[in-house]
């Protein structure tokens, strides 16, 4: 319950000269980790390492790959993602206007008029021979009012306003950097299904020149029939294969149709041309660990979230104290039309009131404690985003220094495959091995071979984890996204 009260000019005034202030605690910015290093790996370190320079923020040009590059300007402006992002944070722009309008004093204009006639049994003089009498009745008028921030309440709330559009940003930011790191991902997986192929489709000449050679010999009386059945059996294994890689190829096409919000299989004769592996620099900037909060959207976001639940704070003590309202009104009132704007029709009202809450059952307190349960919860929140901030680059720093050192022992496994491949080819046509021992040494080098891809593969994709992780790309990025969407940073 809250009892409002004409207020004398006198105790206005004293009022006015009270110095304004804000209620409720200051947000206080997060230390992050000032003197904090990398971990360093365990064990062998590979060749392509991280170096502490300044983050590459357009890092999928570090590939080298034209048409990845150019699928990222384009995903950028043709997302859907980033689009509804973009509404989102337009929203969240326009709430903020709404909130801080309470800074400033409205004014409203109005006239009307109405055909009206007293009750002679209502509250009019029963004496009164003309109660029964129509009348016209012409009005109009300007209204001004003005709600004075004594206690600085609106502006914790223009403050906890200003938090939620940054969340918004943040957003939108997280999502530009995921739909990045998502195109990357698709087209590198892309080109190593494609590689997966090749290789595939070049096992499956081996197998069948050796279905050839098994063929000829059991003509000649050399083999039998089981090892040209033993080819023949290898032949449909390798081309078994090959569907699903084709399907898994179509599959990831239509996702970056998708991310370019194109209809399925836009992208066919764009990108059904084989190409390599995307592959990464000998050395790559991962900055410092004190930048991180400033480049990750996730860190800023749930800064910005806990800037906005400090703020919620003031606003709930806010509603502890007096709200002083400044009102007036200036207008005309007539029953004529002819004399609607003269000095004789002239009406105002103007004088300031003054609402104090005296009793309200507990809810401002328990207002007042939920705010403050919520900023500890926000701040909880930050330190477990930065931690996992920190935890999600170390991971993705071990897979991709494994996934090299594990690509350089495949390709070695591959080179030696191929010299035992040709070896036992060539003791087969000897006669000084059975057929059995060429299928084991081909199935072996499809076997590495395959790995050897899907290795070169991950070492890639890492590299695109690790970016994504470091919050890198969007800065560069966002101003062309900005421009798409109608919006500044």
């Amino acid at each position: 319950m809250s009892r409002t009260f004409p207020v004398q000019p006198l105790l206005l005034s004293s009022v006015l000269m009270l110095s304004a202030c804000s209620v409720g605690p200051d947000f206080q910015k997060p230390q992050g980790p000032g003197n904090a290093k990398w971990s360093v790996l365990q064990g062998q370190a590979a060749a392509s390492r991280p170096e502490p320079w300044p983050v590459e923020e357009r890092w999928w040009d570090l590939f080298h790959d034209t048409q990845l590059s150019a699928l990222v300007r384009r995903v950028v402006t043709s997302s859907l993602d980033i689009k509804i992002a973009s509404a989102r944070l337009q929203q969240s722009r326009a709430a903020r206007q709404t909130i801080a309008a309470d800074q400033y004093p409205s004014l409203d204009a109005g006239i009307g008029y109405e055909r009206a006639r007293n009750s002679s049994k209502g509250l009019s003089d029963p004496s009164d021979k003309g109660v029964k009498s129509a009348f016209n009745l012409w009005e109009g008028d300007f209204t001004a009012a003005w709600e004075l921030d004594l206690w600085g309440r609106v502006q914790r709330e223009v403050e906890a306003a200003d938090a939620s559009v940054e969340v918004a940003e943040n957003d939108r930011r997280m999502v530009l950097l995921s739909i990045l790191a998502e195109t990357a991902r698709d087209y590198i997986q892309l080109r190593g299904v494609q590689s997966t192929l090749a290789v595939t489709r070049e096992n499956l000449d081996v197998s069948r020149h050796s279905l050839k050679l098994s063929q000829m010999r059991l003509a000649d009386g050399i083999a039998t029939n089981l090892d040209v059945a033993e080819a023949a059996a290898q032949v449909a294994a390798v081309e078994a294969r090959l569907p699903s890689l084709e399907q898994r190829q179509a599959q990831l096409i239509n996702a970056l149709s998708l991310l370019l919000a194109e209809p399925p299989r836009a992208l066919q004769a764009e990108l059904e041309q084989p190409a390599q592996v995307p592959q990464t620099p000998q050395h790559f900037a991962i900055g410092l660990p004190s930048e991180l909060a400033e480049r990750r959207p996730d860190v800023r976001q749930a800064e910005a979230r806990l800037h906005a639940a400090t703020a919620g704070i003031g606003v709930a003590k806010g509603d502890f104290y007096p709200r002083i309202r400044l009102s007036g009104n200036v207008g005309f009132q007539s029953m004529q039309l002819s004399d609607f704007g003269s000095w004789g029709s002239r009406q105002f009202a103007i004088g300031p009131q003054l609402s104090l809450p005296i009793f309200e059952g507990g809810r401002l307190r328990g207002m007042v404690k939920l705010r403050e349960a919520q900023q500890q919860e926000a701040a909880l929140d930050y330190q477990q985003v930065v931690l996992r901030a920190w935890h999600e680059i170390d991971d993705v720093l071990s897979v991709y220094n494994a996934s090299q050192l594990r690509r350089d022992r495949l390709a070695e496994a591959v080179r030696q495959n191929r010299i035992a491949l040709e070896t036992a080819q060539s003791q087969y046509v000897e006669g000084a091995v059975d057929f059995l021992n060429v299928l084991t040494v081909q199935s072996a080098l499809l076997a590495n071979q395959e790995q050897l891809v899907e290795s070169s593969t991950t070492v890639s994709l890492a590299m695109v984890g690790l970016y994504k992780s470091l919050g890198g790309g969007w800065q560069s990025i966002y101003p062309l996204a900005t421009a798409d969407a109608g919006t500044t940073d």
